[in-house]
């Protein structure tokens, strides 16, 4: 019966997670949000299906655990010393300024000075899991907001040791008392983990691959995480901490992909059911009793954490859509203040009402998070873009080329062009594209390209050729266009995302360069030879399908507008290219010291 039990959970849970996520991300509403709301559907104060909600919720913890691992993998000790300033600097502020204007608040609202710094002990700690998984769904931790925000939640989970602390120095039946021992049972068992990852953790895994079975490469990965997190448990740290640790150690492993692979799709289904629980820890009945209590303490500690975050990351000079991005991902409260509210009630420090209560603020806060990140993505960015765009960079030079577009295309051309001696001006919008070039040396201008002055100013009349490698297909097409109309001197070259575009770029006689065209032959050629064919003839027949395929595309583009006119083109020149090729594949391999085409 139980086994029955467990299974009918299992279907309760995926059955909700299925219906919820695709319909809350087709209306952009991300995966985070789709996972809540689901747990509060399917909570106790939804349609009652899932029983012992705390349960579930300490089993689905250890996703944040996985995820802090995988985090770990990421950076090795020297990317983590260069995060040091962010971390405790930046982390330290946090937590302290958070911590004593909730306290000061709670003081001023007339509540005792105990209860007011355990809440904002719990309210200054920012959930990991919702904003690691929101930064890494919109691919937006890479960014420097993105790296800010993690630098400070891992040192919320490094700041989770001395927060317990004082809260047993809370308790009134061990006031005034310190567990020197725990310290130093705690401090010894981070001491121990480095060393064990450092001499013992590459041997084991050596020894566990060399078996050649993947299930015990998986099974010792598990056991390796599991194994830290209760190790960190015993003592009173933080699990997260711990594993987040050992993925440091490990981070320059030859291991490291092979723990990424093994351990991530635990980590998605694992966090997906902490968000899951999350919802269905929701207290919907004291929403219905005390709404603006709840709600207003969730909004108001929202709404103080973004100031403080925003005004603090500023200090730090990160600013603009960074500094907002910083501010609103890590606005919410965290799951460590599930932990300490249950902690301080048990110690008799809040009381179980109390306790109940900032439990529902934190829950309703974590549900801002998504909200306020679509907010960020489809509000203020804009608009930031458009109120305050970057003035352009003075081009102090004239060169015969000019590389609109220096991302992974654009670097390409200016860098063999350089190479043969042959000078570029690099225009890019990006403003942290061109500092990053600029910090390897190489000298880039931050503009609009789409602008006559710009082209201008970069001394298009005077120049033979202008590159048009920018990412924007609608900005790559208006630059040509501007181009062509004021500059009938200056060649041009433009990347062209798809086919579409190159039928555009044909009927202006442009030439485009289909961005993924070329290595796609090359791959295509590393296949046949892969296959058995000489490397001379895999080259012939690679050459060949360029030649028809670019014969194709200027025969395809008078017809782009008729749909049965261009299947009915490319139906005939696929059969005339097997043709073509099977010809070829059966020509004689031409003599050594012979022309091969």
């Amino acid at each position: 019966m139980e086994s029955h039990g467990f299974l009918a959970q299992a279907l309760i849970y995926l059955a909700a997670a299925v219906i919820a996520v695709p319909l809350s991300k087709r209306l952009g509403l991300g995966s985070v949000l789709g996972f809540l709301l689901a747990g509060v559907a399917i909570g106790p104060w939804g349609l009652a299906l899932i029983g012992d909600v705390e349960a579930m919720l300490h089993f689905s913890e250890f996703g944040v655990v996985l995820l802090l691992f995988l985090v770990g993998l990421e950076l090795n000790p020297k990317r983590l010393w260069s995060l040091r300033t962010s971390i405790f600097g930046m982390g330290t502020l946090q937590v302290v300024a958070t911590m004593f204007a909730v306290a000061g608040i709670g003081m001023a609202l007339g509540q005792p000075f105990a209860i007011s710094l355990v809440a904002g002990m719990g309210f200054a700690m920012s959930s990991t899991a919702i904003a690691l998984a929101t930064l890494e769904e919109k691919n937006l931790l890479p960014t420097p907001g993105g790296q800010a925000s993690f630098a400070v939640l891992l040192f919320q989970d490094i700041a989770v040791i001395p927060l317990m602390l004082v809260l047993s120095l809370m308790a009134p039946e061990r006031a005034g008392g310190v567990d020197l021992a725990a310290v130093g049972r705690a401090v010894g068992l981070i001491v121990l983990l480095v060393v064990a990852g450092r001499f013992l953790l590459r041997p084991l895994l050596r020894y566990v691959a060399n078996t050649g079975l993947r299930e015990i490469f998986v099974a010792f990965s598990l056991l390796l995480v599991i194994g830290i997190a209760l190790l960190m448990q015993s003592v009173g740290l933080s699990a997260a901490l711990g594993t987040f640790l050992a993925g440091v150690l490990l981070a320059d492993s030859e291991y490291r992909h092979e723990l990424e692979l093994d351990i991530d799709p635990f980590k998605g289904l694992l966090l997906g059911l902490f968000f899951i629980s999350v919802g269905t820890s929701v207290d919907l009945g004291l929403f219905v009793r005390i709404p603006m209590v709840v709600l207003g303490i969730a909004l108001a500690i929202v709404a103080v954490k973004t100031a403080l975050l925003y005004a603090i990351v500023r200090s730090f000079r990160i600013c603009g859509a960074d500094g907002i991005l910083f501010a609103l991902a890590l606005s919410q409260i965290g799951e460590f203040a599930f932990v300490l509210f249950g902690v301080a009630a048990s110690e008799h420090i809040l009381t179980r009402e109390t306790a109940n209560i900032l439990n529902a603020a934190v829950a309703a806060s974590m549900l801002t998070t998504p909200l306020l990140m679509i907010l960020y993505e489809k509000v203020i960015v804009p608009r930031l873009k458009l109120s305050r765009p970057r003035a352009a960079d003075t081009i102090e030079e004239e060169n015969p080329v000019i590389v609109a577009g220096y991302g992974r295309f654009g670097q390409v051309v200016a860098r063999l062009l350089n190479a043969r001696g042959i000078r570029t001006t690099v225009i890019d919008h990006d403003p942290n594209q061109i500092e990053l070039v600029r910090r390897f040396g190489q000298k880039a201008y931050y503009g609009d390209v789409t602008r006559l002055d710009l082209l201008r100013s970069a001394g298009a009349a005077k120049a033979k050729l202008l590159v048009v490698a920018v990412d924007d297909r609608n900005a790559a097409r208006a630059t040509a266009h501007l181009a062509r109309e004021n500059f009938p001197g200056l060649a041009l070259l433009v990347r062209a995302y798809s086919r579409t575009d190159a039928f555009e770029y044909a009927d202006l006689g442009i030439p485009a360069i289909r961005e993924t065209f070329g290595s796609a032959i090359d791959a295509g050629e590393a296949a046949l030879r892969v296959l058995g064919h000489s490397a001379l003839e895999a080259t012939r027949l690679a050459r060949e399908f360029r030649r028809h395929d670019e014969a194709m595309l200027a025969r395809s583009a008078p017809h782009r507008g008729d749909v049965k006119k261009l299947i009915s083109i490319g139906r005939q020149g696929s059969a005339d290219l097997e043709k073509l090729l099977q010809t070829e594949q059966r020509a004689p391999v031409p003599a050594p010291g012979e022309d091969a085409w």
